[in-house]
């Protein structure tokens, strides 16, 4: 009986929480206005769109981060669409004519789920595109994070990111990412970059892997492969640096990093005229308009009848 009514407090206090961590912020300013036709033309399947978020939580992981993105979500476009029959028939049913630009998100309070782009249109969003990412690696990442819609959000894992973040702490560093996961058995309840990156992951994928040196490796193209390095010009010698990484734990991956990666390209597509963009055709709000610096001529005043009479 005891243990029954800790778990409920507890279930009612994570509750709590999560209704003050998604309570939307007062002082969230767009910066740039988006065009929804536009951001659907430059998205492609694969992309990572990342979102500055307005809620506490977002403010909460910006702070962790240093960042000012605070969420992530995988771009599928209608790949509910091509999936499973079942998949089919809830996208159209939930999305309409919207279930052919889809986004799969982790969000607190509704798990894993598909949402459409239009969601994040009065946000401050970039793209990163995985750059080079095969088609045939692009639908296995996207399959993998549409079978995980229904999963829940792990809300408890934000706690655990700020222990490992936070420059001073009882728990020193070499053990934070083990108190990650011991103890806890979360493997269906992910956060937002999190099950990006496990998609990412399992194509082999690199988001920020650690480097750990360098290994040199000879150029095998044609004969050389076959024939011993002596016997081969000393131009055709030539070696060439390949980096050796080693693999993140998917749990520590944050939407700031698919930013800073250099395998990913950022794609800023402009939000007012496209391809046709001309800072001169800006209309900046504190300069006059151009018909009042036009000086007219002014009128010659005529003499009053008073003046006349004089």
């Amino acid at each position: 009986m005891l243990g029954l009514t800790v778990t409920r407090a507890r279930r009612r206090f994570i509750g709590e929480c999560a209704k003050l961590l998604t309570k939307p912020l007062d002082n969230y300013v767009v910066r740039v206005p988006n065009d929804l036709h536009l951001l659907e033309r430059t998205l492609h399947k694969g992309d990572v769109l990342l979102v500055e978020g307005d809620q506490r939580i977002s403010q909460v992981i910006r702070y962790l981060t240093q960042s000012c993105w605070s969420h992530c979500a995988l771009y599928i476009g209608d790949a509910l669409l091509k999936g499973t029959p079942e998949q089919a028939e809830w996208a159209r049913a939930k999305f309409g004519d919207r279930a052919s630009h889809l986004l799969v998100e982790a969000v607190e309070g509704f798990g894993v789920t598909a949402s459409p782009i239009e969601k994040y249109l009065n946000y401050n969003i970039r793209i990163c595109r995985p750059e080079g990412l095969s088609k045939a690696d692009a639908d296995e990442v996207i399959r993998y994070v549409c079978s995980c819609i229904g999963h829940r959000y792990d809300l408890r894992h934000i706690i655990d990111l700020a222990r490992y973040f936070f420059p001073v702490s009882i728990v020193p560093r070499r053990w934070r990412r083990a108190a990650l996961t011991i103890g806890r058995d979360r493997g269906r309840a992910v956060i937002c970059s999190t099950l990006i990156a496990r998609g990412l992951g399992n194509v082999g994928y690199p988001i920020l892997p650690q480097s750990v040196g360098w290994i040199a490796a000879l150029e095998d193209r044609g004969v050389r492969r076959w024939l011993p390095q002596s016997w081969l010009p000393e131009r055709w010698q030539q070696q060439r640096q390949r980096a050796r990484f080693r693999r993140r734990d998917p749990k520590l991956v944050t939407p700031r990093d698919f930013d800073l990666s250099p395998y990913f390209q950022i794609v800023k597509f402009n939000h007012l005229q496209g391809a046709n963009f001309n800072y001169r055709d800006i209309i900046w709000e504190d300069d006059e308009p151009a018909e009042v610096e036009t000086t007219q001529p002014q009128p010659i005043p005529l003499p009053s009848p008073e003046t006349d009479a004089a």
